[in-house]
């Protein structure tokens, strides 16, 4: 069986570690161990008779409960068959473009809907600060930025570990020729789970043609610290922010995400896609988990602190250092091969971690694990001073 590009393949896991695919601990999908919630599961069933019907097909209910989350009109959202169908839709509009700007290391579908519309990818490696000026907001300017930007840092296996992530920003140098250009990023940005300040993304909007924004995490970050885009999506025609909500709800298995942006360009887009591309079922989980407070509230209480405790019991392992993020998943930097390091985890501990291979700028010396409760987090991190 070929090694799957994607976290999230437990028939492959399964079948390297020959036990049942249920046996293995998955840390290499960045999804939510929280849920489904109840509310989203008893939706579900609710409509389990309605099966012998067509789903409707503007998903009308559906939108005006988005609508209703985001304060915004209903014909500003498009659900869609998981965010890869959206961005499907946006690839083919980035190829219309004489190129797309791409912040790299870059999540591979992005590369696939771009490659697939035969669209020129420029590439902007998010390490290369003299080339792409990505700088912590304060430590460009020398002033230490606010105090949620203020972070802790200390000493372990003689690296400097910066504890919590704060939003960064977000510079991109040699634009003079960028308005017939696209720019397409995330945020928080997969998968270094670095989060860039919404105030750095502005000045872009007038720079490129079509800015798009996958928040596929920033569901992940409490409303209070958020960066999301969706609030200037209407001062904006070029700009599409797409959401997903698989993973904050736990439910990758429905495959449901939706964009935003100008009605005109959804409309368009509508035309270009096959018919019901939502099911019934997922619309109407997606309706409850909208509306459940009280999973939102449990899952920001839970992520900071279960988060920091991987963080740290992974600082405390030679060879490895973990960086900060502000979503659900941490990557992590090794000095020895993540193939090798993967496979004995699989054989001897049935646990999936996600290796970096997809990622051309990391290789074989990173891989990311998702953040899970405490006793799975604890599960890894024995197994991995064990490796």
């Amino acid at each position: 069986m070929r090694q799957p590009a994607h976290g999230g393949n437990i028939a492959w896991a399964a079948a390297l570690a020959g036990c049942p695919p249920d046996a293995i601990l998955d840390f290499s999908a960045s999804i939510s161990p929280l849920g489904p919630p109840n509310s989203a599961i008893a939706a579900i069933k609710s409509q389990i008779g309605n099966l012998k019907h067509y789903p409707d097909p503007n998903y009308s209910d559906l939108r005006l409960a988005l609508s209703h989350f985001h304060q915004l009109p209903p014909e500003w959202i498009l659900p869609g068959n998981g965010s890869a169908e959206l961005l499907t839709l946006i690839g083919r509009e980035l190829a219309q473009l004489a190129a797309t700007i791409l912040i790299t290391p870059a999540f591979g579908d992005y590369y696939r809907t771009l490659t697939a519309y035969n669209a020129k990818v420029l590439e902007c490696p998010l390490s290369l600060v003299s080339q792409c000026g990505l700088l912590p907001r304060g430590d460009a300017k020398g002033d230490g930025g606010s105090p949620h930007e203020q972070l802790r840092t200390r000493r372990v296996n003689g690296h400097t570990l910066r504890e919590g992530e704060a939003p960064t920003s977000l510079v991109i140098g040699h634009l003079s020729l960028a308005k017939d250009k696209g720019l397409l990023l995330n945020n928080p940005h997969n998968p270094t789970g670095k989060l860039f300040s919404r105030d750095s993304i502005l000045p872009y909007l007038e720079q490129f043609a079509l800015v798009v924004v996958d928040e596929a995490f920033m569901d992940f970050v409490p409303p209070n610290q958020e960066q999301s885009l969706i609030p200037v999506v209407q001062e904006c025609a070029n700009l599409v922010v797409l959401r997903s909500l698989t993973k904050f709800y736990s439910l990758p298995g429905l495959r449901l995400g939706y964009a935003i942006a100008h009605p005109d360009c959804l409309a368009k887009w509508q035309l270009w896609r096959d018919p019901w591309p939502v099911n019934t079922l997922a619309a109407a989980a997606a309706i409850a988990a909208l509306q459940d407070t009280e999973f939102q509230q449990q899952t920001w209480a839970w992520l900071p602190p279960a988060r920091n405790q991987l963080f740290q019991g992974l600082a405390e392992i030679p060879g490895l250092q973990p960086q900060a993020s502000a979503a659900n998943f941490l990557l992590v930097e090794s000095q020895e091969s993540i193939s090798q390091l993967q496979q004995q985890l699989l054989k001897y501990h049935q646990i999936l971690i996600r290796d970096c291979l997809s990622f051309k700028e990391l290789g074989d010396r990173f891989f990311r694990v998702a953040v899970r409760e405490e006793s799975d987090n604890q599960r890894l991190l024995t197994a991995l001073k064990e490796s």
